[in-house]
C-alpha cells in the first residue's frame, strides 16, 4: 500500500511539473532574433582585445554570435552580458566539443585506434555481410584468423582469413581475395558512416555559433562584452625635415580586424598596457575517472591469514633466543632508558620545529627576493590612443589609422660611435616630443628636403621627452680616434703589520680628431663607453650621460679639424706582504716620492734585517757544503781502506785522517744547528718588528 501511494504522489508531482513548464515552452517559442553589432573595441599591446556589442532587443530575444573555435575558451572565460532595460539574462548555449576519442568510442564500431580491415570485421562478429571474393558470398562473421603461408623457398608470411557461416556451411576466405564488403545490417552500416563523419568534422575549422537569450518585456538596450585574442597593434611614423621649418611628425596605427563581423562605426581605443592574460580550456568537456567497485554479492571469499600480536611475538622471541631472565633484564634496561628516550624525542621535536621556522623564514626571504626582482622590471609606459573618428573595417581587413600629425622640435646632429663605424658618424636628429601624446615605439621613415633620407627606429617617447635617432651615414664627416698611453703612478703607501698597502693611479687618454668636409657647421656627438671603474677628468662633465655611454658635443666647422680629448683615471689598491718582496722591489718604494720618511725608514730597517738573515743562511749553506765535501772524501777513504792491509802504514794514515774528518763534521754540524737557531731568532725578530708597524 505504501508503495502504491508513493507512485501516486510521484505521478502527480510529475504532472504538476509538466504543467508548470508549459509557459516557459510558450515563451521559448515566442523568442525573437536580434542582432548586436560591435560598437566598441579596445586593443592592447599584449595580444588581446576587448569587444563590446551594443543593440536593442524586443521582449524575449535571441542573439546569435559566430566565433572561431580557438576563441571559444576566451569567450567562456570573459563574457559579460547586461540587460539595461530590467530584463533577465537566460541561457548561453553553444555546440559542445566532446573529446573525439570519447565520441568515437560510443559507436558500435570503434575507430579511435585507426583499425585495420581485419580489426573492423572482428568488431562486428555475428553480423551478416555480403562480399565479392570474387564470387558473391553472403554469410555471418565468425572471426578473422592469421595463417602462415610459405613465400618462395625459405620465407613465411602471415595471411588473414575471414571465416563465415553461410547457407552452404562454413567458408574461409583470404582477405587478399576480397574485393567488396557490404554490411547488410542498416543500423551497423549507419553507425560506421556516422563515426567517419565525426572524424571528418573533428578536422574541420568551421565557426561555432554562440546563442544568447534575453528574457524581458518591451524594447530595451543590451550589451555583450568579452576578451578575445587579437593581433598586436603597431605604430609607424614619417618625419619630414626642412632647413627652415620645424620637423613634421606623422604617426599611424596599424590594426587588423580578425573577428567574424565587420566593424561599422566602431569606437576604437589603442592601449599600450600589458594585462596578465592566459588561455584556459573551458570548451573541452572534462571527465573524471571513477573507480570500479565490485558488488559485494559477487565478491568471493578467499583464505585469510592473520598477523601475530606484537607483544606475543616479542615474548616468543625472547624465550627462544635469550630466555626468561634475559628478557626481564632487557625490560628493566628499557625502563631505565625511557627518560632519555623521552628527552631525545623532545629534542627532535624542537629541532624539527626550528627547521620549520628556518624553512618558513627562507621562504619569506625568497618571496621578498622575487617581489623585488618583479618590481625592478621595466614593463613600459601605460597610455591610450582614442581614435576620434568611428572606424569602419571589414572582417579579415587591415587599416592604418592616423594618431599624430603635428610639428615637433628637432635638431640635426651627427652621432659618432667607434663600435658602429670607425670612420664616419651617422646623420641623426635630437627629437623632442612636443605633442600631448605618448609616442609608442616603432619605425620612422625620414624625408629630408623632399627626398627619402633613411629609416630610423624610436623607443617609447613620452610627452616633453627627447630621443636621438639616426637614419643615414654622414659621409661628409670623418672621425679619427687615437689612444694615448699614460704611466701608472704610485699615490700613497701604508705599512701596517707587515703588509704594504699601496694605492696606484691609472690614467688613460683618447683623442678624437673630427674633420667636417661639408658646407655648414654641424654638431657631432661623440659616444664613448662608460666604465664605472674610471672617473672622467677631462672634460669635467659629459654633454650627455646614459646608462652605458658618455656623449660629448663638438662643434665642427667646415674644413677645420677639431680635437676632442677625453681623459679618465682610476685608482687601484694592492696589499703585499713585505717578506715576499726582494731588495730591488723594496728599493723602488725607497726611491718614490709618494712614500713617507717613516715608511722608508721602516723599509730600510727591513732590508738590513733581511740582510743579516741572508748572511746567516749563506754561512750555513757553506758549512753544509763542507760537510758534503768531507763526506765524499770519506767515501773515497773507505774504498781505499777496504783494499789496503790493516798492518800497513798506509792503512794507519787513512784511519787517522778519517778520524780527523769525523771531528770536523761534528764541529760543523754543531755550527749548523746554532745557525738554524740564529736564523729563527732573526726571523722572529723581523716578524715582531713588522707586526708592530702602523705607518703612513
Amino acid at each position: 500500500m505504501k508503495a502504491r501511494h508513493f507512485w501516486k504522489r510521484f505521478v502527480l508531482a510529475a504532472a504538476l511539473a509538466a504543467t508548470a513548464a508549459l509557459p516557459s515552452l510558450a515563451t521559448a517559442q515566442d523568442e525573437k532574433t536580434a542582432e548586436l553589432p560591435v560598437k566598441r573595441v579596445v586593443m592592447f599591446s599584449s595580444g588581446v582585445a576587448f569587444f563590446e556589442h551594443l543593440g536593442k532587443v524586443d521582449g524575449n530575444s535571441q542573439v546569435d554570435l559566430k566565433f572561431n573555435v580557438d576563441n571559444i575558451n576566451d569567450l567562456l572565460k570573459s563574457m559579460v552580458l547586461q540587460d539595461h532595460g530590467g530584463g533577465r539574462i537566460s541561457t548561453v548555449s553553444y555546440a559542445s566539443k566532446d573529446p573525439i576519442n570519447r565520441t568515437l568510442s560510443t559507436f558500435a564500431i570503434d575507430l579511435t585506434k585507426n583499425p585495420t580491415l581485419a580489426d573492423l570485421l572482428s568488431q562486428i562478429r555475428g553480423e551478416q555481410i555480403e562480399i565479392s571474393a570474387p564470387d558473391r558470398i553472403v554469410g555471418t562473421i565468425l572471426g578473422v584468423e592469421k595463417r602462415k603461408r610459405p613465400s618462395g623457398t625459405e620465407n613465411v608470411v602471415e595471411v588473414e582469413f575471414l571465416n563465415l557461416l553461410t547457407e552452404e556451411g562454413l567458408r574461409s576466405v583470404s582477405l587478399e581475395n576480397v574485393g567488396r564488403i557490404k554490411i547488410t545490417n542498416p543500423k551497423i552500416d549507419a553507425e560506421l558512416r556516422q563515426a567517419l563523419a565525426v572524424l571528418a568534422l573533428s578536422k574541420s575549422s568551421d565557426k561555432k555559433t554562440v546563442t544568447l537569450n534575453f528574457l524581458g518585456q518591451g524594447n530595451r538596450e543590451v550589451s555583450v562584452g568579452y576578451i578575445q585574442e587579437a593581433p598586436i597593434w603597431k605604430t609607424s611614423y614619417r618625419l619630414v625635415l626642412a632647413d627652415k621649418e620645424a620637423p613634421l611628425l606623422q604617426g599611424w596605427a596599424i590594426v587588423e580586424n580578425t573577428t567574424e563581423t565587420d566593424w561599422d562605426n566602431v569606437e576604437l581605443s589603442l592601449i599600450s598596457g600589458r594585462p596578465i592574460s592566459f588561455v584556459m580550456d573551458l570548451y573541452q568537456p572534462l571527465y573524471v575517472d571513477r573507480p570500479w567497485v565490485k558488488p559485494e554479492l559477487y565478491a568471493s571469499l578467499r583464505p585469510q591469514t592473520y598477523s601475530q600480536d606484537l607483544a606475543a611475538a616479542e615474548r616468543e622471541f625472547a624465550e627462544a633466543g635469550l630466555g626468561g631472565p634475559a628478557q626481564a633484564k632487557r625490560e628493566s634496561l628499557a625502563r631505565q632508558a625511557a627518560p632519555a628516550a623521552e628527552t631525545a624525542s623532545r629534542e627532535r621535536f624542537l629541532a624539527a620545529d626550528a627547521a620549520k621556522k628556518s624553512d618558513a623564514k627562507a621562504l619569506q626571504n625568497m618571496q621578498a627576493s622575487v617581489a623585488s626582482v618583479a618590481q625592478a622590471g621595466d614593463v613600459g609606459e601605460l597610455f591610450r590612443y582614442n581614435i576620434a573618428t568611428p572606424v569602419k573595417l571589414q572582417r579579415s581587413g587591415s587599416a592604418m589609422l592616423p594618431i599624430v600629425n603635428e610639428s615637433v622640435e628637432g635638431e640635426k646632429v651627427s652621432i659618432y660611435n667607434e663600435a658602429t663605424h670607425a670612420k664616419h658618424p651617422l646623420n641623426g636628429l635630437r627629437l623632442k616630443n612636443t605633442t600631448d601624446l605618448h609616442l609608442m615605439q616603432g619605425p620612422i621613415t625620414v624625408f629630408d628636403d623632399g627626398a627619402y633620407a633613411g629609416d630610423a627606429q624610436i623607443m617609447d617617447l613620452p610627452p616633453k621627452s627627447e630621443r636621438l635617432i639616426s637614419y643615414a651615414m654622414d659621409l661628409d664627416t670623418e672621425v679619427a680616434p687615437a689612444d694615448k698611453g699614460q704611466p701608472t703612478n704610485l699615490v700613497s703607501v701604508r705599512l701596517v703589520k707587515g703588509t704594504l698597502h699601496t694605492v696606484h693611479k691609472h690614467e688613460r687618454t683618447k683623442e678624437y680628431t673630427i674633420k667636417n668636409s661639408g658646407k655648414a657647421e654641424k654638431t657631432v656627438l661623440v659616444e664613448k663607453p662608460l666604465d664605472t671603474a674610471w672617473t672622467l677628468v677631462e672634460p669635467k662633465e659629459a654633454t650627455e650621460k646614459t646608462r652605458d655611454l658618455y656623449r660629448f658635443a663638438v662643434k665642427a666647422a667646415p674644413g677645420k679639424p677639431e680635437v676632442l680629448t677625453v681623459k679618465e683615471e682610476r685608482t687601484s689598491n694592492e696589499a703585499i706582504a713585505v717578506t715576499n718582496l726582494n731588495d730591488p722591489q723594496i728599493r723602488i718604494y725607497l726611491n718614490s716620492s709618494a712614500v713617507s720618511d717613516k715608511v722608508k725608514a721602516a723599509l730600510a730597517e727591513v732590508i738590513e734585517r733581511k740582510a743579516k738573515i741572508d748572511e746567516v743562511v749563506r754561512e750555513r749553506a757553506e758549512m753544509e757544503r763542507q760537510i758534503q765535501v768531507i763526506g765524499q772524501e770519506q767515501e773515497r777513504i773507505r774504498g781505499n781502506m777496504a783494499q789496503t792491509p790493516k798492518e800497513s802504514e798506509l792503512f794507519r794514515r787513512y784511519l787517522t785522517k778519517f778520524t780527523e774528518q769525523e771531528d770536523q763534521i761534528e764541529a760543523l754540524r754543531t755550527k749548523v744547528t746554532a745557525s738554524i737557531e740564529a736564523e729563527q731568532k732573526l726571523r722572529k725578530s723581523l716578524d715582531d718588528f713588522l707586526i708592530g708597524l702602523d705607518l703612513a
